[in-house]
């Protein structure tokens, strides 16, 4: 079977925003943040919400001025599964995200 393999792009980030709300298994293979501002360092979160609760992928992640984060890279792969939520947050709207993800892993 075919995996379905998606993409979110996302551009200023600077409050909690959320990416994605699974609605089966998914896995997250890729999530890459770019600092945009031409001076100033950000500080960046993403997390999986479930249940409440906060697990955090990375959290206040400095990304110098210009620079950029590769959060999942080496063939790492996060599960998610029904109901979790994906979210990334920066200390200033400055950042550049690019997510990628499998949509409902097949058996």
């Amino acid at each position: 079977m075919a995996q379905d393999f998606e993409r979110h792009l996302h551009r200023n980030i600077g409050t909690a925003t959320i990416v994605h709300t699974s609605d089966s298994d998914d896995a997250i293979v890729g999530i890459r943040v770019a600092n945009t501002h031409v001076s100033t360092t950000v500080n960046v979160d993403a997390y999986i919400t479930m249940g409440g609760n906060d697990y955090y992928i990375i959290k206040s992640a400095p990304v110098p001025s210009g620079g950029s984060l590769e959060l999942i890279d080496g063939g790492s792969k996060i599960v998610i599964q029904s109901g979790d939520v994906l979210k990334i947050d920066a200390d200033a709207a400055t950042s550049d995200w690019i997510i990628s993800r499998v949509d409902a892993i097949s058996t």
